[in-house]
Parts: C-alpha cells; structure tokens; sequence
C-alpha cells in the first residue's frame, strides 16, 4: 500500500505500539495489519520501522537527523523523540503532528531530543 494522501488519526492502542500507530496512519492500514508485518504487540525497533516501510513499499531516507524545531523538519517524516518517559514514535505529515499518545498537535510533543527520518513518497 502506497504512502496516505491524508493521514488518519490512530491513538496507540496500547502504551507500547506508538510505532504501529504511526506505521498505519501512514499507510491507511489497521494496527492490527501493522502488528503482522513488524511482528510484535511490543515496541518496535527502528530495524522494524524500516522493515514495515519496505513491505510497505514507502520511500524514506534512512538518515537520521536531530531536529530542534518544527520549521526544520521535512514535509513528511516519522520523529524518534525522548520523551519524559520512553522514546517514542509520532508522525509529522504536512505540517501537522500526528502523535499516537497526545493526539494532534502544532508543535513537537515534550521531548529532551529530537531525530525525524523523512519520508521521500
């Protein structure tokens, strides 16, 4: 399935599957499918993340980069922030924040650090 036009938003079902979360609003699919593909209820790995875009067959560029604000970021990419609590996976789609735990946001959820990997359609 190709990357959304309009992402979705999908709360994460549990505290442990923001990864799915996001891996299904960008693809349309159900956690439930995501769950399948990346093979596990539990966190994913960025090992996994890849994976998942791969069968996916979503482009993305595997560079991680540090971002500090959400004008840097590019139009699409999934973020791996250092939450007060975990690391943790969200989505930024056309300018908006896509976070599977604290809903849709204008700016960055509270992170310490902050990477994206962009998505390239």
């Amino acid at each position: 399935m190709p990357l959304t036009k309009n992402p979705k938003y999908i709360k994460e079902p549990t505290d442990l599957q923001c990864g799915q979360a996001v891996l299904a609003m960008l693809s349309d699919k159900s956690v439930d499918e995501i769950i399948e593909i990346v093979c596990t209820e539990r966190e994913t790995t960025l090992k996994q993340m890849f994976l998942a875009l791969d069968i996916l067959n979503i482009k993305y560029n595997r560079q991680k980069v540090e971002v500090n604000f959400a004008s840097e970021l590019p139009s699409i990419c999934i973020l791996s922030l250092e939450t007060p609590r975990c690391w943790h996976w969200s989505l930024y789609f056309k300018g908006v924040f896509y976070d599977p735990e604290h809903g849709i946001l204008q700016d960055f959820p509270t992170s310490n650090r902050k990477y994206y990997f962009e998505i390239t359609k």
